[in-house]
């Protein structure tokens, strides 16, 4: 129960990889705030974690690229558990798939918009709590920043974004007694499962690229270390940047 009365804000916890992390904080004894745009899955996901970890779970509806969305979810946030303590910012809306000079400017400002720019707020507006609680920030970035993945020019761009305001947060807050650090995962996610489906050749080929031969979980891989890294045992760690591939994004 390393998170035992611990409230922790997870952007994007109703499905995919944030619903893994709440698993595995709810799983530690944490109270969780659960965001996203479409209310209905998050009343489902609040449903099913109670259920599941008896634990308290606050779903809010709101968009983070909209200024008032996040200043409305810190404030219930502190309305309802009086603190915070870790904020994880994992949501983020991006298009793929188009070479660099396919991509028009609407979808960059999708990008820096829901990705750069949510983190911003949620940090910002988070920043006096987590300075009383001395809390952890974990924000959410991508290797394809560090391969320069094909096709992912406005992904990539606000996400490496995302990991030099997360470095410079670091360095600001470190006197607040505040720790800022990045993941980069590789998860096997519903949609992932559809393109497996659809492109076995090209699935089974990606796997060959990764050394331990799978890809992460959501709960037990980046769940669990989104938990160490908001826990004591990670008090002196600060900036970097974790990378969950499976040993495919080794980098110097």
């Amino acid at each position: 129960m390393k998170m035992k009365d611990k409230v922790v804000i997870i952007t994007g916890g109703g499905k995919g990889i944030g619903r893994g992390v709440a698993e595995a904080f709810a799983e530690e004894g944490a109270n969780l705030v659960i965001t996203g745009r479409h209310q209905e899955a998050l009343n489902q996901a609040k449903a099913e974690l109670e259920e599941e970890f008896h634990n308290q779970v606050l779903a809010l509806q709101a968009d983070g690229s909209i200024e008032e969305d996040v200043k409305k979810v810190i404030q219930k946030t502190v309305e309802k558990f009086g603190h915070i303590d870790v904020l994880i910012n994992n949501a983020m809306a991006s298009r793929s798939g188009m070479m660099l000079t396919e991509h028009k400017k609407e979808d960059f400002e999708l990008a820096i918009q829901t990705g750069l720019y949510a983190v911003y707020f949620y940090m910002r507006e988070a920043h006096p709590y987590l300075k009383e609680s001395h809390g952890a920030v974990i924000n959410f970035a991508s290797g394809a920043g560090f391969s320069g993945r094909i096709g992912q020019s406005s992904y990539v761009a606000a996400k490496e974004g995302i990991r030099g305001l997360s470095r410079v947060a670091a360095t600001e807050w470190g006197s607040d007694g505040i720790n800022v650090n990045i993941i980069c995962p590789l998860v096997e996610t519903q949609q992932m499962l559809k393109w497996k489906e659809e492109h076995p050749d090209h699935y089974a080929k990606t796997i060959q690229g990764i050394p331990l031969g799978r890809f992460g979980d959501a709960k037990k891989d980046v769940g669990r270390t989104c938990v160490f890294l908001a826990s004591e045992d990670a008090s002196f760690m600060s900036g970097e940047t974790v990378v969950l591939q499976g040993g495919s994004g080794l980098r110097p």
